[in-house]
């Protein structure tokens, strides 16, 4: 059975902070396609690896206030790339938030990622349209994908879509209901699959591990 992944890069980076902040463990280093590797005998007996697409976005409007983490955000996707994994860059949208009350007015401005669903949504239909996999497992928690789920279960009865929930992420009866063979990630996991302390990649480029995040 050929199966391909699909990642809310965010969502799993969620998941990592939650870790960190609940059992003080760093595991951001994280060898991604090491990690789904270690579960495709849950899948499938047969189950083979096809491909891993890793949606993200680079938040772009930190370059002046913080640009060591933009760096670290680049090279880590270019470690995930040296392994295979396809990455996918969204974007982020400027949103202004106004706040007023009797005693004053608050005029905020953030950032919100933009595009990741959809573009995961349309991948999974493209992926199942051309038959390019058997099984796709979608790296996420998020309800908003509820609706492509369940059009390309309609549509394409004979392919297996399920969720991995990231450890921690809410687990949700509407996505078990829709995939009823999606399962939640443990952090244990997590530890087992890090990166080497450094990583060379194909042009001889050597990337270390941050020493601070």
């Amino acid at each position: 059975m050929r199966v391909t992944f699909l990642i809310d890069g965010f969502n799993l980076y969620g998941s990592i902070v939650a870790v960190l902040k609940s059992q003080s463990v760093n595991l951001k280093w994280l060898d991604v396609r090491s990690l789904l590797e270690s579960y495709l005998y849950l899948l499938d007996k047969s189950a083979k690896l096809e491909e891993i697409y890793f949606f993200t976005a680079i938040q772009t409007y930190l370059k002046q206030r913080n640009p060591d983490k933009i760096k670290r955000h680049q090279d880590y996707i270019k470690c995930l790339e040296s392994t295979g994994i396809i990455v996918n860059k969204g974007r982020f949208k400027e949103k202004h938030v106004k706040y007023s009350n009797q005693d004053c007015r608050v005029h905020l401005i953030k950032h919100e990622e933009k595009e990741t669903d959809v573009a995961i949504g349309i991948k999974l239909f493209e992926l199942l349209h051309l038959d390019k996999c058997d099984i796709c497992g979608i790296v996420s928690g998020d309800t908003d994908l509820v609706p492509a789920v369940q059009t390309c279960n309609s549509i394409f009865p004979s392919k297996t879509i399920l969720f991995i929930l990231p450890y921690c992420r809410s687990y949700s009866k509407e996505l078990k209901k829709i995939a009823p063979q999606t399962f939640k990630m443990n952090y244990k996991q997590y530890l087992k699959h890090q990166f080497p302390s450094q990583i060379t990649l194909s042009d001889g480029t050597r990337i270390n591990k941050p020493t601070c995040w």
